[in-house]
């Protein structure tokens, strides 16, 4: 069977490669938190969502125990989501501001968005063997995605995790010398590859301290968008 996003939507959602996080997932989603008692946590992995079609992939560090644990779709019903989807609207690819639940009407437009991780962490640290158990999710996703044009890192982990796991989809050699993590880096993956970027993660611990503010991600979007708008398409892309 030809693989595609929707067989690997379905293997993440009943992958058990991680017994920390197995148990962990299910522990939350049986114990809710007091605002969503009257919920049915989803308590299983979480794929990713948005536009096949996207030239930009966003990639973050984890599901949250009560945000895409509780609701099953990447970003979304907790704050780190709200601030993210809020620039992605401004930036234009999101038909509207607001991540609650799925089924409420959110679309991505040349936007995908998923994790490193798929399961919820304890503390939201997965260890580096459960990034490298989630890291052929993750390779077959790009591969899956043809006509992207830029990778987009939330974080130090979703950085390390494309840099391990993308030069390998796209043909690549791994880069020489590891550019720093730091909100605005980029790095080439190579020739026709996509390039790779860097953002501070949309966690309630940077926007409230104003580590990253809404006008930051905004831009730099900005700045991912221009770049890729006049490239050529990728080699075998759609």
């Amino acid at each position: 069977m030809p693989d595609s996003l929707e067989l690997l939507r379905r293997e993440v959602i009943a992958c058990a490669r991680c017994p920390r996080l197995v148990r962990y997932r299910a522990a939350v989603a049986r114990e809710k938190k007091r605002a969503f008692r009257d919920e049915e946590y989803w308590g299983r992995g979480v794929p990713g969502f948005g536009d096949p079609a996207a030239r930009l992939v966003v990639v973050g560090l984890a599901p949250a125990a009560h945000g895409s644990n509780r609701t099953g779709r990447v970003f979304t019903g907790d704050r780190s989501a709200a601030f993210l989807v809020r620039a992605f609207h401004a930036a234009g690819f999101a038909n509207q501001p607001t991540s609650e639940r799925r089924g409420d009407g959110l679309r991505y437009s040349d936007l995908y968005l998923t994790a490193a991780v798929r399961c919820v962490p304890p503390g939201n640290h997965p260890t580096p063997a459960e990034r490298a158990a989630c890291a052929p999710f993750l390779a077959r996703e790009l591969a899956l995605l043809p006509r992207a044009r830029a990778l987009l890192a939330l974080g130090g982990f979703a950085w390390e995790a494309l840099l391990e796991t993308a030069p390998a989809v796209y043909g690549a050699p791994p880069p020489a010398r590891r550019t720093s993590f730091a909100h605005g880096a980029c790095v080439p993956l190579g020739p026709g590859a996509p390039l790779l970027w860097a953002s501070y993660h949309p966690s309630p611990q940077n926007t409230n301290t104003g580590k990253l503010t809404g006008p930051m991600l905004v831009d730099l979007l900005a700045r991912i968008r221009a770049g890729y708008a006049a490239a050529p398409a990728r080699p075998g892309g759609v």
